[in-house]
């Protein structure tokens, strides 16, 4: 199970520890002051990225989580302990919204980032802290004040150098599969891929770590939300550049040319920024019978440059593994 949305996550910071009433009471000393100590702050609710973590699962089914509260003071003026925080590892790409307002409340885009999401309550006083040369024997103490909470829904946004964008059985999962280590589900049916697929292309010294992520679930009106919809298009807004994958089989009596712009149509409509990323346009099976004709009217209709390969005889791989280091650079 692969979760990218909970909504309706119930947190709480801790609360501060009350302050405590409290005299000296020792024997040969009748008349000792006010000894009562501070109460502990309470513990703040921590969300912490984490890179191990792929996805929201836990949160399905632990929808709720507390920091722990300050205790509160003690006689001879001892201060109560502090709450422990309470640490959240969330996954990289992770944004947290109010479930109240929609605000966006925080968001983690590193590795080992560390945000404070709600502060723990402030301990309160004890009396002796009141203590003074015109009040020798306070009897004032302050409660502690309770720590933060609410109500959030979190939302996960895969952070990748490069997403793949393409209709049903464009090949998007079979061409992760040979670019990079990932081990994407592959049957010739729509919606096969039912959650995003993130692969390591290259990790050397000379290009670095490239990730390659296969957004699947971009059918014609998807930015209304039909089929899978927003699901997975909120997935292409951190990619770094697109590779736009045409199936110039023309598989299921699709039409290429229309098809790539009905791709750009749907992701204008969700988010126009994401038509000016960097990317290619990759023609895929052009191994297949009529992939040249479907290649010339492509061509006529759209004046953009074309990169050819096919997945199953793996021509053309090179050339875009080049390109591909050239969009991320």
């Amino acid at each position: 199970m692969f979760v990218d949305e909970v909504k309706n996550i119930g947190l709480k910071a801790g609360k501060g520890g009350d302050g405590c009433l409290s005299f000296r009471r020792e024997k040969f000393i009748p008349k000792g002051g006010p000894n009562g100590g501070d109460g502990g702050k309470g513990g703040d609710l921590i969300l912490i990225g984490d890179a191990n973590v792929s996805d929201l699962v836990e949160f399905r089914f632990k929808p709720h989580a507390c920091a722990r509260n300050g205790q509160p003071g003690m006689g001879s003026g001892k201060h109560g302990k502090n709450g422990a925080d309470k640490i959240l590892s969330v996954p990289v790409g992770t944004v947290i919204f109010s479930s109240d307002s929609g605000d966006m409340a925080a968001e983690i885009t590193a590795h080992g980032q560390r945000i404070v999401l709600l502060k723990g309550g402030m301990g309160g006083k004890g009396n002796e802290t009141f203590k003074s040369s015109t009040n020798q024997a306070p009897r004032h103490t302050t409660p502690g004040t309770p720590g933060g909470e609410g109500i959030f829904d979190f939302v996960l946004k895969t952070i990748a150098d490069v997403g793949l964008v393409g209709f049903p059985n464009a090949g998007k999962s079979t061409l992760t599969s040979m670019l990079t280590d990932a081990t994407p589900k592959i049957a010739n049916y729509p919606f096969t891929t039912l959650h995003v697929n993130v692969g390591v292309m290259c990790d050397t010294p000379e290009h670095g770590k490239v990730l390659i992520a296969d957004i699947p679930g971009i059918i014609n009106d998807a930015h209304k939300n039909r089929g899978l919809g927003l699901k997975f298009l909120k997935h292409i807004e951190r990619c770094k550049a697109l590779v736009y994958l045409i199936d110039m089989a023309a598989v299921d009596n699709r039409n290429p040319a229309q098809d790539f712009s009905d791709i750009k149509n749907e992701l204008s409509h969700y988010d126009e920024s994401l038509l000016k990323k960097r990317s290619v346009v990759v023609a895929n099976k052009m191994d297949w019978a009529g992939a040249e004709e479907n290649l010339r009217i492509f061509r006529r209709k759209h004046r953009v440059d074309v990169l050819q390969i096919s997945c199953a005889n793996s021509a053309g791989l090179e050339e875009l593994r080049r390109k591909i280091f050239e969009l991320t650079q």
